[in-house]
């Protein structure tokens, strides 16, 4: 539908995931257990660090956070995909669309600033432990989470409106099983220059700083670990910071390597495989991470299950 020279369009259609129709139930089966497996996951650390007094700490503050990020940041694609992939009928309408783009561009965000602060806990743990408890107050941690919330809003709001501004003509296919804002710019007839201006000054920044200070942080880390000659402290610092470093080394590793691949109009099987990564197996994985490699977590779920039985 046109108006006044303005192509309308009410609904795209999601191409999805390059899988050969014999193998369909089979992924099927499998992204529905990663996404269950995701929620269930998740939600348990959330519930977890709400019920022990023994976790309301900052770093669990933070973590608590992550989990919820990485429970809707799972849940802004997943629910479709698989709907999708058991219907004939893959479209999702305009506003759907913009919805889609927003809060999984949203909840990206969140996630990269809560693992740059988690890093920064960490730092001022292993670094300056005397001062600690000083550094990391209740107002400081609340301060931060909320910055990162408003931050990541009105970032993705940004992108969000200025993609809404945008006329599409009639290829209203999008090439991904998601709405990405790449592959919607694709789609756009109308000029994209401030549209991709503003994803250059604000989404590179967003990624590359981050990604900086988290750097810094292990590697002033990494230099006060130096001075320790305490095999055991060496120990308990790796085993303290490991579970951030493996989560920040999946998260980071998927989304460089999506970046770095070259630019095609063809949604490949790689680009596929690195976006599920991001978007689907590092949420499912982050709550194994943090609760096979932490005894907090183990100790807090051993401590609730007891009163649960015993009541």
């Amino acid at each position: 539908m046109t108006m006044n020279n303005k192509t309308v369009i009410s609904q795209f259609i999601l191409l999805g995931l390059p899988i050969l129709p014999e193998y369909q139930h089979l992924f099927y089966a499998l992204f529905l257990a990663m996404y269950l497996t995701t929620v269930l996951g998740n939600l348990i650390i959330i519930i977890l660090i709400l019920l022990d007094c023994h976790l309301h700490t900052p770093m669990y503050l933070f973590l608590s956070n992550l989990s919820f990020c990485d429970f809707c940041f799972s849940s802004v694609t997943m629910p479709k995909l698989l709907q999708n992939m058991q219907s004939q009928d893959t479209s999702i309408t305009y506003a759907g669309c913009l919805t889609q783009m927003y809060f999984s561009n949203l909840f990206g965000g969140l996630e990269i600033f809560l693992l740059v602060i988690m890093a920064y806990d960490r730092y001022a743990a292993i670094c300056l432990p005397l001062h600690y408890s000083s550094i990391m107050s209740l107002k400081l941690c609340v301060c931060l989470v909320l910055m990162s919330w408003v931050i990541s809003v009105l970032n993705s709001m940004l992108h969000t409106l200025l993609l809404a501004k945008l006329s599409f003509c009639e290829d209203n296919v999008i090439p991904h099983f998601f709405c990405d804002i790449s592959a919607l710019l694709k789609l756009a007839c109308s000029d994209i220059h401030i549209n991709e201006l503003m994803i250059f000054f604000l989404g590179g920044p967003i990624m590359v700083i981050p990604f900086l200070l988290i750097v810094v942080s292990y590697i002033k880390i990494v230099f006060s670990i130096v001075k320790v000659s305490s095999t055991r402290a060496i120990h308990k610092v790796f085993s303290t910071c490991g579970s951030h470093l493996s989560v920040v080394s999946l998260y980071y590793g998927t989304v460089i390597g999506l970046y770095l691949c070259p630019s095609a109009n063809n949604f490949t099987v790689k680009k596929a495989s690195i976006t599920m990564m991001y978007t689907v197996v590092t949420p499912m994985l982050n709550p194994f991470i943090y609760s096979l490699r932490n005894r907090d977590i183990k100790e807090a779920l051993v401590r609730v299950l007891i009163k649960k039985i015993s009541l």
